[in-house]
């Protein structure tokens, strides 16, 4: 049998809740979730899915139009890609030396009031290895996030393997396959 090997590695899943919509808060919380699964011996840790600041639960719940200051504070509390909070994010990756894959609502300066369902992949070095924007957001998501292009579709080789990150409902995506 061929194909690479790699040394065996603890991962460390985190089930957590954000502190709902408030991004520097919940910056502040994976970090110290980090830091508590690189104490238990793991190099790579996943939190969740927009674990920052939060799942737009609400679109489920409520009629859209009834929503909007939900989505207000969601899009305020949204995180840029580079800003001070990935750097926060890559700074904890980097002093616990383990890779971080963790879900962010993601803004750009281009883009007035879109948001994206982003996955940030971080290396054992603090570097920001992949960015993916999930590629089509699934029913009521919509109304909270736009589509994604595609540009992270790949993985990235690392010291504990090829690393990649596929977002919730993408995992039957024929095309994300």
């Amino acid at each position: 049998m061929g194909g690479d090997r790699y040394p065996a590695f603890r991962a460390a899943a985190v089930q957590a809740a954000p502190v709902f919509l408030d991004r520097d808060a919940t910056i502040e919380k994976a970090c110290a979730l980090i830091e508590q699964a690189a104490s238990k011996g793991a190099s790579l840790i996943v939190l969740p899915e927009v674990f920052v600041p939060a799942y737009p639960l609400w679109s489920f719940l409520f009629p859209p139009t009834d929503t909007h200051h939900f989505f207000r504070r969601l899009f305020e509390n949204a995180v840029r890609v580079p800003s001070p909070q990935t750097d926060k994010l890559c700074e904890a990756a980097r002093r616990c030396e383990a890779y971080v894959s963790i879900g962010i609502n993601e803004k750009t300066d281009q883009s007035m009031g879109a948001i994206w369902n982003t996955n940030l992949i971080i290396d054992r070095r603090g570097r920001l290895l992949l960015k993916h924007r999930k590629l089509v957001p699934t029913f009521v998501e919509k109304l909270s996030w736009a589509n994604g292009d595609g540009s992270g579709l790949r993985v990235v080789a690392t010291d504990v393997g090829r690393v990649g990150a596929l977002i919730c409902g993408e995992n039957t995506n024929p095309l994300a396959r």
